[in-house]
């Protein structure tokens, strides 16, 4: 499936919401329509190497996302596998671009490579149309979350060491 991009503005600093989309553990509060399960892999939520693991509802299968590229505040780049077998491999970047006033512009790509052909057939029976109506909404979930000023619920890793939040 060709590269979804999905874009939102939100009048709050770039830098905030860098931040937020940065750590895996902030993921699931505004994107929890359609991903379940969510488990962190790693106790350092955030940054180069954090980890998380998904299911998503609607085909229902696992995904995993791993933060490759990170370079503050302008972009996010994560790569995983997801489907039976984690035969898929995924990539899902964001760009956050300044935008008038103290605002940004955020846009998410996701892309998925299938090369096995059940998998090729699955995804053009309504995946494409699946994942962007489903990144819009988590756009629009992640606007109203940033700028209303609260802080999301995280999640945490069971059985690690208790760490200062």
């Amino acid at each position: 499936m060709g590269p979804i991009s999905v874009k939102t503005p939100i009048d709050a600093p770039r830098e905030r919401v860098y931040e937020l989309l940065c750590d895996l553990a902030n993921r699931p509060a505004f994107t929890d329509h359609f991903m379940s399960e969510f488990r962190l892999e790693r106790l350092e939520s955030s940054g180069v190497g954090a980890a998380a693991r998904f299911r998503v509802t609607q085909p229902g299968f696992w995904m995993e996302t791993v933060i490759e590229e990170a370079s503050p505040p302008y972009r996010i780049l994560e790569r995983g596998r997801g489907g039976r077998l984690d035969r898929i491999p995924i990539l899902t970047g964001w760009e956050l671009l300044e935008a008038a006033a103290r605002g940004c512009e955020v846009t998410v790509s996701f892309r998925t490579e299938p090369t096995h052909p059940l998998d090729r057939l699955r995804e053009r029976l309504g995946a494409e149309h699946f994942y962007r109506r489903q990144w819009s909404i988590a756009l629009s979930r992640l606007k109203e979350l940033v700028e209303s000023g609260r802080r999301p619920a995280r999640v945490l890793v069971a059985g690690g060491a208790r760490l200062p939040v």
